[in-house]
C-alpha cells in the first residue's frame, strides 16, 4: 500500500527496498516412511530477489512448480522423528501494499480466461451458499475497490480471531456461522463474498514481518490474505489485519487453502514442533552505522 513518507529509501535516488530473512522449521514424527509435499519456499516473481536459500533436512527432496506457479517440494519423510528447516534471504524492491481506491471492477464478460475460475465455488469458499448474505450486505455498495474494502471491513469486524477456533475442514460458511476463526477463515470468508458479487478473488499465504506494527501477542506464524481482480490486475487485501503492511512474501496462491497446504502427507504424520520467522535485515552493500554489513556477506 502506498506510503507518503517511505521509510525504506536506503539510498538517495534508489528504489525503495526491504531485505528480509524468512524461514520455518518443522519437527515431525512418522510411524513409517511417508511421501509428502511442502509449500514453504517463496514464489519466484518480479520484485523479489533471492540472495540465498537453504534446506536443512536429511530427507530426500526435490522441487517442482505446480499449476498455480507455486514452488512445491516433494519429500520422503523417514520413519521416526525428523526435522525439516528452510531459510532464505530476500530483497524486496516493492515491499509496501498498494492502495488504488479508484480501481473499478472488471465486468465478467471482460475477464481474462484465467481469472474466471476465481469467481467459482471452491472447497472452502462457497459463494453459492453465502450469495444471499453477500448481496444483502454489499449489493448496494458502489462497485470497485470500495466494495472490496467494505467486505474486508465487515469480515475484520464480524469474525473474532480465536487461535484453534477452526480446523482443516472449516469452510467460509462454517466460519460465518461460528463468528470466529483464524487468518485463513478471514481470507476464505472475504473471498466468498467477493466471488458472490462476481469479483474474482484468490487465496494467498506467506510470510509477513512485523515492520512498523506492534509485535503480536502470539508467536509468529504463516499469514493468509487474498487478492481481488480489479481494473485488469490483482490487488492485495487483508481481512485479518485490515491495515497496510510492509514486506509481504508470497509463498502460495490458489482457489483456497486446499491449493496451498503447508504439508500434504500421503500417510500418517504427526507435527510435534513448528516455528516461523520473518525478520528485516540489513540489505547488501550497506552498513548499520558501526561498520558492519548486517546479515548479508
Amino acid at each position: 500500500m502506498t506510503d507518503d513518507a517511505p521509510r525504506y529509501d536506503y539510498a538517495a535516488g534508489s528504489a525503495r527496498t526491504v531485505a528480509l530473512s524468512v524461514g520455518c522449521e518443522f519437527e515431525l514424527n512418522a510411524a513409517q516412511s511417508v511421501p509428502a509435499i511442502l509449500q514453504i519456499a517463496p514464489r519466484q516473481q518480479l520484485g523479489v530477489q533471492f540472495h540465498r536459500e537453504q534446506w536443512d533436512t536429511t530427507s530426500d527432496h526435490h522441487g517442482y512448480i505446480d499449476l498455480y506457479e507455486n514452488r512445491c517440494e516433494r519429500v520422503t519423510i523417514a520413519a521416526g522423528d525428523s526435522r525439516i528447516a528452510y531459510a532464505a534471504e530476500l530483497l524486496l524492491s516493492d515491499p509496501a501494499d498498494v492502495i488504488l481506491p479508484d480501481a473499478p471492477e472488471t465486468p465478467v464478460a471482460s475477464l481474462p480466461d484465467e481469472a474466471v475460475s476465481f469467481i467459482m465455488p471452491s472447497r472452502f469458499c462457497l459463494p453459492d451458499e453465502l450469495g444471499h448474505q453477500a448481496w444483502q450486505l454489499f449489493g448496494a455498495v458502489a462497485p470497485g475497490w470500495g466494495r472490496v474494502q467494505a467486505i474486508v471491513d465487515y469480515v475484520h469486524g464480524y469474525l473474532e480471531f480465536v487461535p484453534g477456533a477452526s480446523n482443516p475442514w472449516t469452510t467460509a460458511a462454517d466460519a460465518y456461522r461460528a463468528g470466529q476463526g483464524v487468518c485463513r477463515d478471514f481470507a476464505h470468508l472475504a473471498i466468498t463474498f467477493c466471488r458472490a458479487l462476481n469479483i474474482p478473488a484468490r487465496y494467498v499465504f506467506g510470510y509477513i514481518p512485523d515492520i512498523d506494527v506492534p509485535p503480536p501477542d502470539e508467536p509468529m506464524d504463516f499469514a493468509a490474505w487474498f487478492e481481488a481482480y480489479l481494473d485488469g490486475r490483482w490487488h492485495t487485501f487483508d481481512a485479518r489485519n485490515n491495515t497496510p503492511r510492509v514486506g509481504r512474501v508470497v509463498v502460495g496462491r490458489g482457489r483456497d487453502a486446499v491449493d496451498v497446504a503447508l504439508i500434504t502427507s500421503f500417510g500418517p504424520l504427526t507435527l510435534t514442533g513448528f516455528q516461523v520467522r520473518a525478520d528485516e535485515i540489513m540489505p547488501p552493500g550497506l552498513t548499520d552505522g558501526e561498520g558492519s554489513a548486517g546479515s548479508w556477506p
